[in-house]
């Protein structure tokens, strides 16, 4: 998070690894966006194929939205990738 908290992120699919990069740092807003996107095709992939929504993937999106939501105003605002655990 943008005041230092380190925060262990879930996906369904690797597809995080095409939006996001390890020592990466990314503006909120961005980050914000990449991880909507990523995350939605995640639980689309997992929709195609078992035929129901990921509610991991949902909760997690959730999770970022809602811990975003305490530095919106802070221009300077940015979100560091430190890794990828698979």
């Amino acid at each position: 998070m943008p005041d230092g908290t380190a925060e262990t992120c879930y996906s369904p699919s690797l597809v995080i690894k095409d939006f996001f990069s390890v020592g990466e740092s990314y503006p909120l807003a961005d980050f914000l966006a990449r991880s909507r996107a990523a995350l939605n095709i995640a639980n689309e992939r997992v929709r195609a194929k078992y035929g129901f929504a990921c509610s991991q993937a949902i909760t997690q999106l959730a999770r970022i939205e809602s811990a975003a939501m305490a530095f919106v105003d802070a221009a300077d605002a940015r979100v560091t990738v430190d890794a990828f655990e698979e």
